[in-house]
């Protein structure tokens, strides 16, 4: 087993000095399913859910979450973000199908020094 890289050799934990790294491009996608009732995926597709159209709600808030990366996850070192999509597919599956609905988020950043 590797050693943990933000634990120092007391066991306490620290940010890793990243500060040598050479710029790096990198990718991360995350993916998830949701099922949902037939009336609730018709208001999804046709964008007229009470509260609004929840599939640009649901593109925003992926975007705001990769932007805030450094304050959800501990010890995690500010990005700069160089491109965020929020990619959604709804598909016509049956009603309470565990995958009717297929959210995908990319991020793809550099190292900043």
């Amino acid at each position: 087993m590797s050693a943990l890289t933000h634990l120092d050799a007391k066991g306490a934990a620290h940010m890793v000095d990243v500060s040598a790294k050479t710029d790096t491009v990198r990718e991360a996608v995350a993916s998830g399913r949701i099922g949902m009732s037939t009336a609730a995926r018709a208001a999804l597709v046709d964008a007229n859910a009470r509260k609004g159209d929840a599939l640009a709600v649901a593109r925003v808030a992926g975007i705001m979450a990769a932007k805030r990366t450094a304050e959800l996850i501990p010890l995690c070192h500010p990005l700069a973000l160089a491109k965020v999509s929020v990619d959604i597919t709804v598909t016509p599956e049956a009603p309470r199908s565990p995958r009717p609905f297929a959210p995908r988020a990319r991020q793809a950043w550099k190292w900043k020094r």
